[in-house]
């Protein structure tokens, strides 16, 4: 397994042998002003908005500076473990990159460039149905990386089914399926500014690429695709998320359950739900831990 702590060590050498500063900063606490500094406003604010006035967001990271780690003494450090199973499958990383749509607005590489990443480095990876990359793309740049797949669930059962074969076929093992994204979330940030990439074809590659949703739109527009009918075929995507039946084979997670319904039938279902994200719910209450 890899050990991350030395990173530490690398940062070190590279200042003291080389004079080179590690290009981002470390500090969580100024991560954000380093990205506002180099990213349009519209992208800033896409990626670092929260729904409504971040309450939830305020609530979620104060809840997460509760949890401490509990420190054990005289033992041996020189073989770490830090490995997890989840679902059966043993990984060398404790902690999995959450899906993160529409890198295309803040990383040159898109999806591609972090995927890769996270296979050399050992984190699996979590691809969002709202990646600037289709799911071919993201398969063969995490090469043997573990990885999975978070759904966005479509109105069309048609979609839905091509969509989650697409991605068994490229061997995304675990299905995260998020349910709080019935309708557009109110981010002030984004809009003021007006802003929303879906609707200019940003953020759409896994569904414009998609031979069901390829062939609805054409049926249901005189042959229009999404390349000659950008708007169009975005607004047909953007309309077209919400539930669906039941087309799931193996593992799949929820995200986004409240606890007043969706997380206890998430309990039911045997699936795991998590808190909602501060983006889509301004003020709601999260699920059992």
């Amino acid at each position: 397994p890899p050990n991350y702590s030395s990173f530490q060590t690398h940062l070190y050498t590279n200042s003291i042998l080389h004079n080179l500063k590690p290009p981002i900063t470390t500090d969580p606490h100024k991560l954000a002003a380093q990205a506002r500094a180099v990213l349009p406003l519209t992208a800033y604010n896409y990626v670092a908005g929260g729904a409504g006035s971040c309450a939830t967001m305020d609530a979620n990271r104060a809840a997460f500076r509760r949890w401490a780690l509990v420190p054990r003494m005289l033992r041996d450090t020189s073989a770490k473990k830090v490995g997890v199973e989840l679902f059966g499958v043993k990984y060398d990383s404790p902690i999995l990159m959450a899906p993160v749509g529409v890198q295309a607005i803040f990383n040159e590489e898109r999806e591609i460039g972090l995927a890769k990443a996270c296979a050399d480095i050992g984190v699996p990876y979590i691809m969002s149905t709202a990646s600037s990359s289709t799911i071919e793309e993201v398969a063969a740049a995490s090469g043997s990386g573990h990885r999975w797949f978070q759904l966005y669930w479509p109105t069309s059962d048609a979609i839905t089914r091509s969509l989650l074969s697409r991605a068994h076929a490229n061997s995304f093992t675990v299905l995260v399926v998020t349910l709080d994204t019935w309708a557009l979330s109110w981010r002030p940030a984004d809009l003021d500014e007006g802003y929303i990439p879906f609707m200019s074809g940003t953020g759409n590659a896994v569904g414009f690429s998609d031979p069901a949703f390829r062939a609805s739109l054409a049926a249901s527009h005189n042959g229009a695709t999404p390349e000659s009918h950008v708007g169009l075929a975005s607004a047909e995507e953007v309309e077209g998320v919400v539930g669906g039946e039941d087309c799931v084979e193996g593992d799949s997670r929820r995200r986004g359950c409240e606890e007043g319904g969706g997380g206890r039938d998430g309990w039911d279902y045997s699936l795991q739900p998590r808190r909602p994200p501060a983006r889509r719910r301004g003020g709601v209450i999260g699920c059992p831990s």
